[in-house]
């Protein structure tokens, strides 16, 4: 981890330290990354706010990743960020990009291309929780002396940032704990809590109060083996989670 020239703080502090005042980096959005947000608002999608990923990107600069994982990019306004960042700072070995669609994969590729990325930036089309399963299984099976070819993902991550919808965020955090190296920064954002009465039939909202749910439960059970911080910033708040 960079610490700009600084002594590192104590472990139990460091997520503090990582997602403290903003870094010495631009402040200004990226152009390629403004264009993308842009093609956000007219596709009607969500991302993260400005500030949110501002406050990411000075913790990835921070922590200088080897590997980073990112999952749930949707057309690349986060990614594009990173790359930005990592086109004037050290680039890492690995970049793996998990997007569900085929679609959006196509759209990522071209902003992995426009930086020359393609060398150490992979994209992953599929489901997270799918993704990690099949990996773990790969490093059960190489353990046992069994040639398992290669795995979808890394099982020793610097970084991991995870932007899933609500009803599976916990689901795919917990996978993704199981990726992280000893020293890996996990990186998520607080969902909301579900408002108003919810009809037990009505099986979307069923399923954003489950997400939830199972949230609490997430930082409950993991506060034994993780020190977990929640940095409030404008329009929403990081969670960030690194092992005892």
């Amino acid at each position: 981890m960079s610490d700009e020239g600084n002594v590192l703080p104590n472990r139990s502090e460091l997520l503090s330290h990582l997602f403290s005042k903003p870094a010495d980096l631009p402040r200004d959005e990226p152009l390629i990354a403004a264009n993308i947000n842009e093609q956000l608002q007219h596709m009607g999608l969500s991302t993260w706010s400005i500030s949110v990923i501002r406050r990411v990107r000075d913790a990835i600069y921070r922590i200088s990743p080897n590997s980073l994982l990112e999952v749930g990019a949707s057309i690349g306004h986060r990614s594009a960020w990173l790359l930005d960042l990592f086109d004037t700072q050290t680039k890492p070995r690995r970049y793996d990009i998990v997007e569900q669609g085929n679609k959006f994969a196509v759209i990522i590729k071209r902003l992995v291309d426009r930086y020359e990325a393609s060398s150490w930036t992979n994209i992953k089309v599929g489901e997270l929780q799918t993704l990690a399963a099949e990996t773990m299984a790969w490093k059960a099976a190489t353990v046992t002396g069994l040639d398992a070819g290669d795995a979808p993902l890394e099982t020793d991550y610097d970084a991991i940032i995870v932007d899933e919808k609500p009803e599976v965020l916990a689901k795919s955090i917990e996978s993704c704990l199981q990726l992280l190296s000893p020293n890996g920064v996990l990186i998520a954002t607080e969902p909301m809590v579900p408002a108003g009465e919810v009809d037990e039939n009505d099986e979307a909202q069923m399923a954003l109060v489950n997400g939830f749910n199972d949230w609490i439960e997430l930082i409950k059970s993991s506060q034994e083996k993780y020190f977990i911080a929640f940095i409030p910033v404008f329009e929403g708040t990081i969670v960030a989670f690194l092992r005892k």
